[in-house]
């Protein structure tokens, strides 16, 4: 897979200083799971669930989940496993990485046994309320499955249970998980937070107007996920952020949370309130905290949402000369920025300007004077 290349070539030779990397499977978990960037879930019970996975795909979806857990209702369960598996078939590859969320170990056995040529089209599966207790049934389907189409099949532990954000069990089935899913590190491609189930035990629903980090008992949660999975000391994985849920206009309680001066330097001001009036400006702002705190990518359920993840995906000419300049010298020490605005501390931004290259070969480096603004508007042209 490779991002932006549904742009034409004369938009990517001005907005990018160095070109997103064509990225495969075998290229390294951290590098794979970083590149799903907005992971797009859509419901297994769709009757043009082909048509749809390719449209995604060619509007520049490049992870998509076909959703058979909540967004299937029960006695719609046996016809939308039978489309899945219909779907997958049909599929055979394509430009995304296809997985599935499944309900029970036994529909991921099933799923791989009516597949007819191979798991070509299928990347993995996403496991959902994932526990240290329950987590191994799934864990060792998925690498049985591997193990019988004879290719790589990954696994996304979606961390939403009680056990985990309740906070008396938390420290302990966190402990618990980190331990399992180092026995299967090549299989666990990345963690992934269920923060509506979290918001769903104490009766919560996240009002458009705020970010997931506004809700305390979920960002608690989330603090605790990043503290235990996501260390970069060898034990972490990547960890994608949690589903924005909203798409809709409507009547604003509280001020936008977007700028003005980025889009008016950009002649982008209309621009900036259709993206208010559509709530990515919340969104945008999410996706701002989830870098802060540590975590890539994100789960999303709407198309209109990916190129704002992705416009921010993409890694600044400031941010990757930055991590070069921290990474040519292991002496230590600190050093003034290229850009003449920080101080770049050459032992404690190391682990940065490492997982800043990675998101580079990922996303792609913006030429000098390319802002966010600059690619959203060029995606949303599309």
């Amino acid at each position: 897979m490779q991002h932006f290349r549904h742009l034409d070539a004369d938009t990517r030779e001005r907005v990018f200083f160095l070109q997103p990397e064509d990225i495969e499977t075998s290229d390294g978990n951290d590098l794979v799971a970083t590149a799903l960037g907005a992971t797009l879930y859509i419901p297994a019970t769709r009757p043009d669930l082909t048509a749809t996975v390719n449209k995604r795909t060619d509007e520049g979806v490049r992870s998509i989940v076909i959703d058979l857990e909540d967004a299937v209702a029960d006695h719609n369960l046996e016809e939308a496993l039978a489309n899945t598996v219909r779907t997958l078939n049909e599929l055979s590859g394509s430009g995304s990485l296809v997985f599935v969320r499944a309900r029970t170990a036994a529909h991921i056995r099933s799923i791989c046994a009516g597949l007819n040529h191979g798991a070509a089209g299928l990347a993995g599966f996403v496991v959902p309320k994932f526990t240290a207790a329950r987590g191994a049934e799934f864990l060792d389907e998925i690498v049985a499955a591997s193990t019988t189409h004879g290719t790589r099949l990954f696994a996304m532990p979606v961390l939403e249970s009680t056990e985990v954000v309740h906070r008396e069990t938390r420290d302990a089935e966190l402990v618990a998980i980190r331990e399992l899913l180092g026995e299967y590190r090549d299989t666990v491609l990345a963690v992934r937070i269920g923060a509506t189930d979290m918001c769903g035990t104490f009766g919560i629903r996240r009002d458009r107007d705020l970010t997931i980090y506004d809700v305390r008992v979920v960002s608690d949660v989330i603090s605790a996920i990043v503290n235990h999975l996501g260390r970069y000391d060898g034990s972490g994985f990547v960890i994608t952020g949690p589903v924005w849920e909203y798409f809709a206009d409507h009547e604003r309680m509280f001020r936008p949370l977007l700028r003005q001066t980025p889009f008016v330097d950009q002649e982008a001001v209309r621009f900036r309130q259709q993206l208010v009036s559509s709530d990515l400006d919340a969104l945008l702002r999410e996706v701002a905290l989830d870098r802060a705190n540590g975590i890539q990518g994100k789960t999303v359920i709407h198309p209109s949402h990916v190129p704002a993840v992705h416009a921010l995906s993409a890694v600044t000419h400031e941010e990757y000369h930055d991590a070069l300049d921290i990474l040519s010298s292991d002496q230590g020490g600190v050093q003034a920025s290229g850009y003449r605005n920080k101080m770049n501390e050459l032992g404690p931004h190391r682990n940065w300007a490492k997982q800043t290259v990675v998101r580079a070969r990922a996303f792609g480096v913006t030429n000098e004077g390319i802002t966010f603004v600059d690619l959203l508007t060029a995606l949303a042209q599309q």
